[in-house]
């Protein structure tokens, strides 16, 4: 290294940022000695990921081409991009970048290395005008070491005598070395000194620009291109110090791009052809399930096996700094068991008891899961939601289903699915937050999945001869399932006589207060939209999520409510596209970019998201109709964008080419958006199959065959219902030993009624009101035992002639 580098000058750079979240191509060796993932866009390599799936440690790294007379350009703003996998189901690529004034052409390849943490490209430069004498290209290089921009060093340095770019910042390393010598090198600020702000002044780099400490840096080095040697392969080696880092590199290349892509092949050949055929081919020609299938392994992890991440890009990231540190590459456990659920619709059976058994490792002591986590499982945001720590259950249960989960597996198992259903048992049916990230309350969606998650957990328990347990389960599942409709269902609203229906299921309901006759009348504050603009009643808001109902298997796909619902959410949230109908997340949505294009900063307008074609056409095959399923998966495939990846959100709004926006394609938010393609993957096997693949079936069963009715009513503190139908009995489940005081008669004659703990910890006990007529009420307090003290306060539950609660 040299001995007296120069630093360069505008320390530490301007803020940093990241870069699009529009996604062409993922990649990854699947290799556990390789930990190197990477992504592209607009022609260039941006995040690559080390020594985690959830650790970026690049923005970005593409060339800037210096052309006769000084002219510079940039292959990423200045050329026109195209995009090829080398087959089907490899995530390896071919770029070929054709400058737009007709200049220059690049191609490159793109691998990494299964045996050490590198990754190579292979480049080819062509002059399309000229010789190539005229031409000098660079590599810019933005180090973002661990999820950073800012705080990292970089410097031009030696390895075993050659020339070679490093960085570090925050125990990390990575060196960018060469097959032909580099030429000029630097190391800069961002937006003072850096090699982009030096080539587009003066055509040269600046000598005495060294070495660049703690800011937001950039490397820049010249590449050896000549008449004679057209072509280069760049090492980009990650480690723990910069000499390990330099090593791989040097190994890597050493080892040359053939073989390496050779054995990358090899490795996902093997894994794509121990998968279902469930081949199908879009209209773009790309085969769109290996598409899929290959999306979801490069996001798994390999040092932390079953975790797999809900997108490797950062939504909206050019505009985007140090302060969001996750962007999406973090574990959601509703994504992963999504995800777990197109691993187990292809096939692969194993990589979803992998997730199972990840998911055992991160669970909380409490029986929770967090929102979304880190890989080794320490949250990153605090909200809890109920469908996550309702999946799991789910996701055990349809392993064991399909004899992939024996009675002795299952048992090893028991702990995990014990304090899950414990938690959602003792805490749901509200959820802190749906599944949107946003609003508390009873939604839908979030019901479909605990009560089905209820009664799949009863199965499991029946299983190991936990009995008793098991009847708990099915006995509060019922109960919940017979509220659905008081607390999500609503007649009458000026919604209704402007679409002609009698009723249809809102997107969510606040929790029972006080103010509200029931949660369906309250207000819910809608996220992402500016201030004053936020509170809706809940009878406004409606949403596909309604859906859930008919998919968990809770009502008939022809149900006339079900129907009546499809009708409100048809009238209001479908948009049709270049590609066909795509459906909002529901009314008002503030997730997504504003109406002149700028990127989503906390508020905007939600777009149109390709998922919910997908949920869609999985109800379409619920309902019988194969033919309109189909259809829809066509316009599911063609939401994706270029190289076949499906967006989270597409653009509904004119075209807008100064802000990359085509109406029908991809918008700025996460792609690709894992969740999605495991949607993709699960309708190609339900349509295979001619029934809904992940539909559990206990639900069916129970309330739509049998059509099983409750006989109770549940009161708990954290559920304090306030009317009750006449002929149920009132179950009141407390945290901690008690007495329930109680009286039908306003205090004339008085009843004590102790509860008794089941094994969940619960202390229940049932009050026989079942012959109380309406018109009257249950009022009641309780005594603590255990600290020799009352409550002091008086609860009511009304007896309500209606049935419909």
């Amino acid at each position: 290294m040299a001995a007296t580098p120069t630093v360069a000058q505008g320390a530490p750079g301007i803020p940093a940022r990241w870069t699009s979240s529009a996604k062409s191509g993922v990649g990854t060796a699947l290799s556990a000695a390789s930990r190197v993932w990477f992504t592209i866009s607009h022609g260039i390599l941006n995040e690559i990921y080390y020594p985690r799936l959830d650790s970026a440690c690049t923005r970005d790294l593409g060339l800037i081409v210096i052309g006769p007379g000084g002219a510079f350009s940039e292959e990423k703003r200045d050329a026109r991009h195209e995009i090829a996998s080398f087959e089907d189901g490899v995530p390896s690529y071919s770029l070929t970048n054709t400058a737009t004034d007709g200049s220059w052409r690049i191609e490159k390849r793109i691998v990494t290395d299964p045996k050490c943490p590198a990754l190579l490209q292979e480049i080819a430069f062509t002059p399309l005008n000229g010789s190539a004498a005229d031409y000098r290209v660079y590599a810019l290089l933005a180090p973002h070491l661990v999820n950073a921009g800012m705080g990292n060093t970089a410097w031009v340095g030696e390895h075993k005598g050659k020339p070679v770019l490093f960085a570090s910042g925050r125990g990390v390393s990575l060196a960018l070395a060469s097959s032909l010598s580099w030429g000029a090198c630097s190391a800069g600020y961002v937006g003072f000194s850096d090699g982009w702000q030096q080539l587009r002044k003066d055509g040269h780099l600046d000598p005495a620009c060294q070495r660049a400490e703690d800011g937001n840096v950039a490397l820049t080095g010249e590449i050896g291109f000549s008449t004679k040697a057209a072509k280069a392969l760049l090492a980009l080696g990650f480690g723990a110090t910069p000499e390990e880092a330099a090593d791989n590199a040097a190994a890597s290349l050493k080892r040359g791009y053939e073989p390496v892509a050779k054995s990358y092949v090899q490795n996902w050949r093997k894994w794509q052809d121990s998968l279902l055929p469930l081949d199908r081919h879009a209209a773009s020609g790309l085969n769109s399930y290996r598409v899929s299938t290959a999306v979801l392994a490069a996001h798994r992890s390999f040092a932390v096996p079953g975790a797999a991440v809900a997108s490797l890009s950062i939504p909206w990231g050019f505009s985007k700094g140090d302060d969001d540190l996750g962007g999406y590459h973090l574990v959601w456990p509703r994504d992963l068991i999504e995800t777990a659920g197109g691993f187990l619709a292809a096939g692969d059976t194993a990589e979803a008891l992998s997730i199972l058994a990840y998911l055992r490792s991160i669970q909380q002591p409490d029986g929770h899961w967090p929102q979304n986590a880190w890989l080794d499982g320490s949250a990153y945001w605090p909200g809890i939601q109920m469908d996550e720590c309702a999946f799991p259950l789910l996701l055990a249960d349809a392993l064991r289903r399909a004899g992939h989960l024996s009675n002795m597996a299952l048992a090893a198992f028991m702990p995990m699915i014990e304090r899950a259903a414990s938690y959602v048992v003792r805490n749901g049916p509200v959820t802190g937050e749906d599944r949107w990230e946003e609003d508390a309350g009873y939604s839908p969606f979030t019901l479909a999945v605990e009560i089905s998650a209820l009664l799949a957990a009863a199965d499991m328990f029946d299983s190991c001869s936990k009995h008793e347990p098991a009847n708990y389960l099915r006995e509060t599942a019922d109960c919940w399932n017979d509220q659905i409709e008081r607390w999500t269902y609503v007649t009458g609203t000026a919604l209704c006589t402007d679409t002609g229906v009698e009723g249809y299921y809102v997107r969510i309901a606040p929790p029972d207060v006080s103010g509200a006759a029931s949660p369906r009348d309250g207000f819910v504050p809608i996220k992402n939209r500016p201030l004053g603009d936020t509170n809706r009643p809940a009878e406004a808001i409606v949403s596909p999520d309604a859906l859930a109902l008919a998919r968990f298997g809770l009502r008939a796909a022809d149900d006339p409510r079900i129907l009546d619902t499809l009708k409100v959410i048809d009238a209001t949230l479908c948009c049709g596209l270049p590609q066909g109908p795509v459906w909002y997340r529901y009314t008002g949505d503030g997730y997504g970019e504003h109406e002149d294009g700028a990127p989503f900063d906390g508020t905007g307008r939600g777009r149109a998201w390709p998922l919910l074609v997908g949920e869609r056409a999985h109800y379409e095959l619920a309902a019988g109709r194969k033919d309109e399923a189909a259809r829809l998966l066509e316009t599911f495939e063609a939401s994706a964008g270029e190289g076949g990846l499906l967006p989270e959100q597409v653009w509904d709004g004119p075209d807008m080419p100064e802000r990359e926006l085509r109406r029908g394609a991809p918008s700025g938010s996460a792609m690709p958006l894992v969740w999605a393609h495991s949607e993709h993957i699960k309708l190609l096997r339900s349509l295979r199959d001619g029934a809904v693949f992940d539909m559990p079936p206990q639900g069916v069963k129970r309330y739509i065959e049998d059509r099983t009715v409750s006989p109770l009513r549940i009161w708990r503190f954290n559920n304090k219902i306030r009317t009750m139908p006449s002929g149920k009995v009132l179950r009141v489940e407390l945290s901690a030993r008690g007495v329930v005081h109680w009286t039908t008669d306003k205090w004339l004659t008085v009843q004590d009624s102790k509860t008794a703990e089941n094994a969940f910890g619960v202390h229940l006990v049932d009050l026989p009101v079942d012959d109380i007529p309406p018109g009257n009420a249950i009022v009641f307090t309780f005594f603590w035992p255990d600290t020799g003290r009352w409550e002091n306060v008086d609860f009511s539950v009304g007896i309500d002639p209606t049935t419909s609660q």
